[in-house]
């Protein structure tokens, strides 16, 4: 058989079946979030009802706002601390390098509910052992220390741990098509390392950048499992609302939310696409 060959009638048409599984519910979806009515199989007509309902849903807006809050914090934290990660493993020896980028891998290759249920028993046992420390200080000494708990700052943290490295594995490879001389080179012109690593290095791994944190982001907005465990009761993302939506019944304004979200990842990968095409056709012009 010839990979290389063009498929026939048979491949087509299984193509198309695996397309129309895959995006027809979404499609659907999409369809009926312009419904009329409150159906989700009987059209009814053209509405833009449930788009207005949502922007007035005062939980659903808490919910937009603490998830783009996280999403852009976690994305900043997440590409600074990623970049001088990859900086600081392009600099190591092979031998300790190819480990420590294993262990790097680990994250995403893993389970979200393993490493969501693995945070939350972390921040419970590091908040317990302190909050049992405040206790023994207010009872001893009469002093008191604010008590911890699960909530926006531990979300925040989970959000940026499983962020970096994403960010590391993007900017790994444009630093190892950097060439090495560029920073001596810079250096003996009288640039300090701060100077060369802002003007030489930062400029030539800056495609990785961007596109780690791009990743960065869209892993943030789309989380559900790591969330749902290290949140706390009094804080909840987009995702965790919806779920909340669903456990009663199918509100057709999870459908309008469901297709805001899935225009703006869509748009996400439309520019992530679209940068790699141009750095592609860069690279062939040089």
């Amino acid at each position: 058989m010839n990979l290389g060959s063009r498929p026939g009638v048979l491949g087509r048409v299984f193509t198309a079946l695996v397309f129309l599984f895959l995006y027809l519910p979404i499609f659907l979806l999409i369809i009926f979030s312009f419904n009329a009515g409150s159906s989700s199989a009987v059209w009814q007509g053209f509405s833009l009802r449930w788009y207005e309902e949502l922007f007035q849903d005062r939980l659903i807006i808490n919910g937009v706002y603490t998830t783009l809050v996280v999403s852009l914090l976690a994305t900043a934290i997440a590409t600074v601390a990623g970049t001088f990660a990859a900086i600081g493993f392009y600099n190591m020896r092979r031998r300790w390098r190819e480990p420590l980028l294993v262990v790097n891998n680990i994250p995403m290759i893993n389970a979200d509910i393993v490493t969501g249920v693995s945070l939350c028993l972390f921040f419970v046992a590091s908040f317990g052992a302190w909050n049992g420390f405040v206790t023994w200080m207010e009872n001893t000494y009469r002093l008191t220390a604010p008590r911890l708990e699960l909530g926006f700052v531990t979300l925040l943290i989970a959000h940026v741990s499983f962020n970096i490295p994403y960010v590391v594995l993007a900017i790994m490879p444009k630093l190892r098509q950097m060439d090495k001389n560029l920073i001596d080179a810079a250096q003996d012109l009288g640039c300090t390392w701060m100077q060369a690593f802002w003007k030489v290095v930062v400029p030539e791994i800056k495609p990785g950048i961007v596109n780690g944190m791009l990743i960065a982001f869209t892993m943030s907005v789309d989380d559900f499992v790591i969330s749902y465990f290290t949140a706390g009761p009094k804080t909840s993302t987009l995702a965790m609302v919806i779920y909340s939506m669903t456990k009663k019944r199918v509100n057709p304004k999870i459908n309008a939310v469901s297709t805001l979200l899935f225009g703006a990842v869509l748009l996400l990968l439309i520019i992530v696409n679209v940068r790699q095409v141009r750095q592609e056709k860069a690279a062939k012009r040089k």
